[in-house]
């Protein structure tokens, strides 16, 4: 694809207006575009896929282009990381910037700090470093900087997973069963799924594998009470309510009224009809209260650093801080202490989040643990093991149950299965 001076130039307008990140990235990039209306749909994808390409290789891109100017930013991010050729980009380009694009095709990052050559912020390369060792962590950035394949699952309330890929192949739509997950499909390639009669039926939602493995780590039974505690547009909820054969009582609760919002239309296509979602004023609201104790199961999917999502999101990297996740530890260790509250003796309550960071994680729940002596912890591989799944042995894994994109090829996960031993 030859690449205009007109493309280039929206390309870096895009970066100018993205580069801030005082907001996540793909809102900004939505924003951007509705003011250009007139953009083609090419035109798009191309702008979007050069923002991505450098957000997800901002603090290396910048080591060689030497500068933040938005023009220079994306000629490097054109040339050293999607590989346009100096052909591809020679008709837009003068001859003193063709010099430059040569010279950048040589230059490396050998010497330079590892935050640099991985792609990651000081202070993340620093805690991830000391608790895994540099060559998980070098692991995982790369992983990190692939984008993400899209997952599906499969309402099991309408329909079942082989006839879903037989569909799929009959339309010439290259899908597989996902690795891990029984409900999982992975597509190869993009579809307008939006306009798919499979979505538009309620028979596919989007949902990352690793993301339907943590609702099975729930283990929810039919006629159960199931309280989904941070429900958020609930594509947990929906999976949930699934594997409960829409029997007993689930509650998707959220602080965010617009979020329960965006969850009404999806609950209307899977065919549930045992769900009441429910807007709460905060992990103290009334109405909890009145519900303590009554619970069979509570998934705590916890507001966290979204560390486990770069491939999706990769501005997340850049926007988050070391301040920022000590607030959050304090924030999950507040919600982990009110949620319990809500499970029945003999019930579960299970914690979880899309981090990868310890103090997120296992120390939320060492915390938690050593000021709830009736809770105990549940081995994640026994509860994942009784439904006949197996994930890839991982060193040090199997107490809790601990996700990866450089070994399961999902987003990264983290969760914890507490069992209520007394009031």
């Amino acid at each position: 694809m030859q690449v205009n001076r007109f493309l280039l130039g929206e390309a870096a307008s895009a970066i100018e207006a993205v580069g801030g990140l005082a907001h996540p990235a793909d809102a900004m990039l939505r924003g951007f575009f509705r003011e250009r209306a007139k953009l083609g749909q090419h035109d798009r994808e191309f702008v979007a896929e050069t923002v991505y390409a450098w957000l997800r290789r901002k603090r290396s891109i910048g080591h060689y282009a030497a500068s933040q100017d938005a023009h220079s930013l994306v000629l490097a991010t054109l040339a050293k990381v999607m590989g346009y050729s100096l052909r591809q980009l020679e008709s837009s380009i003068s001859p003193r910037e063709a010099e430059w694009i040569t010279m950048l095709k040589s230059k490396t990052l050998a010497g330079e700090p590892l935050g640099v050559r991985l792609d990651l912020p000081d202070w993340l390369v620093e805690r991830m470093s000391s608790a895994e060792g540099e060559a998980e962590l070098e692991a995982f950035a790369q992983a990190s900087l692939k984008p993400a394949p899209l997952d599906l699952r499969v309402n099991t309330m309408k329909t079942d997973r082989d006839a879903v890929l037989a569909r799929f192949a009959s339309e010439s739509i290259k899908a597989v069963a996902t690795p891990y997950s029984p409900m999982g499909v992975r597509l190869a390639e993009k579809v307008a799924l939006a306009k798919h009669p499979l979505f538009l039926e309620g028979a596919v939602e989007v949902q990352d594998e690793g993301s339907q493995l943590l609702c099975l780590l729930v283990a929810p039974k039919r006629g159960q009470m199931i309280a989904d505690f941070c429900a958020g547009a609930g594509g947990k909820t929906l999976a949930l309510g699934a594997l409960m054969r829409s029997t007993g009582r689930l509650y998707a609760f959220d602080v965010s009224a617009k979020r329960l919002a965006q969850f009404t239309p999806r609950m209307r296509r899977s065919g549930l009809s045992n769900v009441q979602a429910q807007v709460i004023g905060s992990e103290h609201d009334q109405k909890l209260k009145r519900l303590a104790g009554k619970f069979d199961r509570v998934l705590v999917d916890a507001p966290c650093s979204g560390l486990g999502t770069l491939r999706r999101n990769p501005d997340l990297k850049w926007r988050q801080s070391p301040q920022a996740i000590d607030q959050l530890h304090d924030k999950q260790t507040a919600i982990l202490a009110a949620a319990a509250r809500l499970v029945k003796p003999g019930g579960r309550l299970v914690y979880a989040t899309c981090s990868v960071l310890a103090q997120e994680n296992r120390q939320v729940v060492d915390g938690f643990l050593a000021e709830h002596a009736g809770f105990r912890l549940l081995r994640a591989d026994e509860v994942l093991a009784a439904q006949k799944i197996e994930l890839p042995a991982v060193e040090g894994a199997g107490e809790y149950f601990e996700l990866s994109p450089q070994v399961h090829g999902t987003d990264g996960f983290f969760g914890a299965v507490l069992e209520r031993t007394k009031a």
